[in-house]
């Protein structure tokens, strides 16, 4: 065990730089000093405060200046712009606007936003519109992203970005598939999580969280057989707490959403 240790800590030391003299004079009592095999040191534990991302002031000022210009260049389609989190542009805009703006941003030499990271969708069934589709845009020419965001309801469609972005394909399908959202002219607009046959949409908050229909192998009839949900009386009462509770401030930050104020234009006369 010690030769091996020596020889390990000779072999460290020559590919270092170290001499074959200058190793033949070295204290062998100190090798299992310098060579040690136990735990490593505890951690540092003097921090204390959370980690906090720290945002570049003249970063925000640059997404205010261009949130601003794309909706001076755009303004029949965006209704508006504002900064989440601190440094993360996002605009919103009108349903009909989705091939305009997408287009703008791809092609427009100051934008260049070539890619579609991913296109998301949120349900929520309180609004008019209970439906927002989430264009997430990647621009590697300026190291930068953008959000798009549009809104519908469970009849209205959306323009698919197909034409705009060959990877708005299978969001677009996966969208469709989980929340029901239709988009006009996809070229292959089906279903793409689910099974065939399926019923509902899976991500619509009023979807239940048992299903519809319920899939099982009947011994009988030697198949498997699809057939609506069954439940005892026990489980149709939860009386959960909510786990998401109020976090408290641990910190005094920029608000979470800052709206950018856009010049408006007069009417020529």
């Amino acid at each position: 065990m010690a030769s091996n240790l020596i020889r390990r800590v000779c072999a460290t030391a020559v590919a270092r730089g170290a001499s074959v003299n200058s190793l033949a004079g070295m204290n062998i009592s100190r090798l299992p000093k310098l060579y040690s095999t136990g735990a490593p040191p505890p951690p540092n534990t003097s921090e204390t405060a959370a980690t906090i991302r720290k945002v570049d002031p003249v970063e925000r000022q640059t997404l205010f200046e261009f949130g601003a210009y794309v909706a001076e260049c755009l303004p029949k389609y965006v209704q508006k712009v504002q900064i989440v989190t601190g440094n993360e542009l996002e605009v919103l805009i009108a349903p009909e606007g989705v091939v305009p703006v997408l287009s703008f941003l791809r092609a427009h030499h100051a934008c260049q936003f070539a890619s579609l990271a991913d296109i998301g969708g949120v349900d929520i069934p309180a609004r008019p519109f209970r439906f927002e589709v989430v264009y997430n845009l990647l621009s590697l020419r300026y190291n930068s992203r953008i959000r798009v965001k549009t809104y519908t309801d469970e009849l209205t469609p959306l323009e698919s970005a197909f034409d705009v972005f060959k990877a708005a394909d299978w969001y677009e399908r996966e969208i469709w598939d989980m929340y029901g959202v239709f988009f006009a002219n996809h070229p292959d607009l089906r279903r793409i999580l689910t099974d065939y046959g399926f019923q509902g949409h899976p991500f619509r908050k009023d979807f239940p969280l048992s299903g519809y229909v319920e899939v099982r192998y009947d011994d009988e009839v030697k198949r498997v057989v699809v057939e609506p949900v069954e439940l005892s009386q026990e489980f149709r009462k939860f009386d959960l707490s909510s786990p998401w509770e109020q976090f408290p401030q641990h910190r005094t930050s920029l608000p979470a959403v800052e709206e950018v104020k856009v010049p408006t234009q007069e009417p020529k006369k």
